[in-house]
């Protein structure tokens, strides 16, 4: 019976201590440097607005003072595996965002469970990761493959379309080709071809042949959907290889701005994005865009709405929660709406899945803009996506 009272005041005196702690330690855990070195600052950046937005400039959450610590994945699983226990174990952060890399993340997801904290995952989108890979600890503001893959089949599939897809050749090309290829059942179109390249490619000669020569086979409309993160330029690449003279059209989902330079060469091109600045219209991202010129002399990007998104995911989990106690966390997060520059998310029960708004665009052109814009066609509100449950 002692046992047990001295086990149950334990358990009390370290909830109290979560509930109590003189700081509120947040660990940002993403690849600093690396490849996607332009997601990450953008992450960090968003990350760091949305904690001041979402505190009102204090920086300070019921008199706790907010730290963010920050630790670098260099974009390698072994690493971000490190720099999440090292976050966890050796700091004794309350919660962690990240990481930018889907490959990375899967390899941290273990790291959640063993030490039973938070994970925030953002803005890794790979469907696995709320999928076969979850676990209870584990809850995602990015928008998910799926979500990519079914605004953008909304966008393209139609009936008389073939379509071939050229993905990179890892957990984030992989699951969103599968994904696009499950979502494009049902709206007329066909996947003709699957082609997959190395993530640093940067000659896409032979790609380009394949797939052109898969389409020489089929009629009717024929489009090659690109799903790439990072350098390389693939629709550069394609574009300058003349698809019209094949009767093919270049089709891609939303990206950073530096990257739709790109989309410059393709005016009326189709598909859908998780966020563009001049999109949604709500208190949060006016904000935001007000501030990021101000500051930065630039429009807030992909990646730094992403990040603003989680951010004020963690404070209103501490607020619902009332504590930075992990269990709590859990049952505030599970089902929790929260506001962000996309409007509202929600965390789906069931994989802790944040449901969201995407946006089906045509490019447009303006001279005095660097890349093609991606002009608004419809909003796909989160509750127009059946998006699979993958647990």
């Amino acid at each position: 019976m002692k046992r047990k009272i001295v086990a149950a005041l334990a358990a009390s005196f370290v909830m109290s201590a979560g509930a109590y702690a003189d700081e509120i330690k947040i660990a940002h855990v993403y690849g600093k440097t690396g490849p996607f070195e332009a997601y990450a600052k953008q992450s960090h950046v968003g990350l760091m607005m949305g904690l001041e937005y979402a505190t009102g400039g204090t920086m300070e959450l019921d008199g706790k003072k907010i730290v963010v610590i920050e630790k670098d994945t260099q974009l390698k699983p072994d690493i971000g595996k490190a720099m999440l226990e090292e976050a966890y174990g050796d700091d004794e952060v309350d919660i962690a965002v990240g990481p930018v890399s889907s490959g990375v993340a899967l390899a941290m997801l273990p790291v959640a469970e063993e030490f039973e904290k938070v994970l925030i995952v953002e803005p890794a989108v790979a469907d696995s990761i709320t999928g076969k890979a979850f676990n209870k600890y584990i809850f995602r503001t990015s928008r998910n493959s799926s979500q990519d893959a079914i605004s953008n089949a909304v966008a393209l599939g139609k009936e008389g379309v073939s379509i071939v897809t050229l993905a990179q050749d890892y957990a984030f090309g992989r699951d969103g080709v599968a994904a696009f290829k499950e979502a494009l059942k049902g709206t007329g179109a066909k996947l003709a071809y699957e082609e997959y390249a190395p993530r640093d490619t940067k000659d896409f000669t032979a790609h380009a042949q394949r797939m052109f020569d898969a389409l020489a086979k089929e009629e009717g409309r024929k489009i090659i959907f690109v799903i790439w993160a990072g350098g390389g330029n693939p629709l550069g690449k394609l574009k300058a290889m003349n698809p019209e003279s094949k009767g093919v059209e270049l089709a891609t989902g939303g990206n950073i701005l530096a990257a739709m330079k790109a989309y410059k060469a393709l005016p009326g091109m189709e598909g859908a994005t998780y966020y563009y600045y001049d999109i949604p219209k709500n208190p949060v991202n006016d904000w935001l865009v007000k501030e990021h010129f101000k500051r930065y002399n630039s429009p807030p990007d992909f990646f730094t709405a992403g990040g603003m998104a989680s951010a004020m995911a963690v404070i209103e989990a501490i607020k619902q929660a009332g504590s930075t106690e992990t269990d709590a966390l859990i049952s505030a997060m599970e089902g929790m709406e929260f506001d962000s520059p996309k409007g509202k998310m929600k965390f789906r029960k069931e994989d802790h899945q944040a449901m969201q708004s995407m946006y089906h665009f045509k490019i447009k052109v303006q001279d005095d803009v660097e890349w093609g814009i991606p002009e608004l066609v419809r909003e796909l509100k989160m509750d127009e996506m059946s998006i699979p449950v993958r647990n």
